[in-house]
């Protein structure tokens, strides 16, 4: 399957650091994640979705297999137990589908024609909680849908409906411009939180993929 995949991320008004940090796999684009820190980021968001992409690309992560989530961001709430916390959000598109995990109130959508479904509506507690447990993300992809991941900044202000109506708008537009655009309409009363939209579109389900 092929993907295309885009993000954008602002710090909010007056901030001196961006608190939000996210990671791509730019091989393809198919796997990415999306970390929002709550103090000390650089050392706690920044760091998760860095060691996020070194077990990507490790190839020691079963991609497919939700226990090999949820094991790595146990450990990584447990290394982080009593200081600062960060939600998590991460996806890969494979075969047709979309798999992964997040932890915290960062959230996954998956926007078609047919509207804008949350796909991490169960609230969940923060790495570095202690107390975090993963929850998975699990569904089908078809041509054209459009998964957005996005930190509470990005997704607070707006409404699904909203969201469907910004993504379909942009449909004959580059995907680059989808997260921007969000992130506009997000920030169009300002910017009372750092915000952060990733867009993957799904190209053409083809010849499944080995990872």
């Amino acid at each position: 399957m092929r993907v295309e995949c885009y993000a954008a991320s602002r710090a909010k008004d007056g901030g001196a650091a961006n608190e939000d940090a996210y990671w791509i796999s730019r091989q393809d684009g198919r796997i990415a994640a999306i970390c929002d820190g709550a103090g000390q980021a650089q050392l706690c968001g920044g760091r998760t979705v860095r060691l996020f992409g070194e077990l990507v690309q490790s190839g020691t992560l079963e991609l497919d297999r939700f226990p090999s989530w949820s094991r790595w961001l146990k450990s990584v709430d447990a290394s982080m137990a009593g200081g600062a916390q960060t939600t998590f959000v991460g996806v890969a598109a494979i075969d047709g589908r979309l798999v992964g995990a997040y932890a915290g109130d960062s959230r996954a959508y998956l926007v078609n024609e047919h509207g804008c479904r949350i796909l991490t509506e169960e609230p969940c507690r923060r790495l570095g909680s202690g107390e975090a447990e993963p929850h998975p993300i699990h569904e089908r992809l078809a041509g054209r849908d459009v998964v957005l991941l996005m930190s509470d900044g990005a997704w607070t202000p707006l409404q699904p409906a909203a969201i469907q109506r910004a993504v379909m708008g942009l449909t004959t537009r580059h995907l680059s411009d989808v997260p921007a655009a969000l992130l506009d309409l997000a920030g169009s009363r300002g910017r009372a939180d750092d915000m952060t939209v990733i867009a993957i579109r799904v190209v053409s389900i083809g010849v499944p993929a080995t990872i």
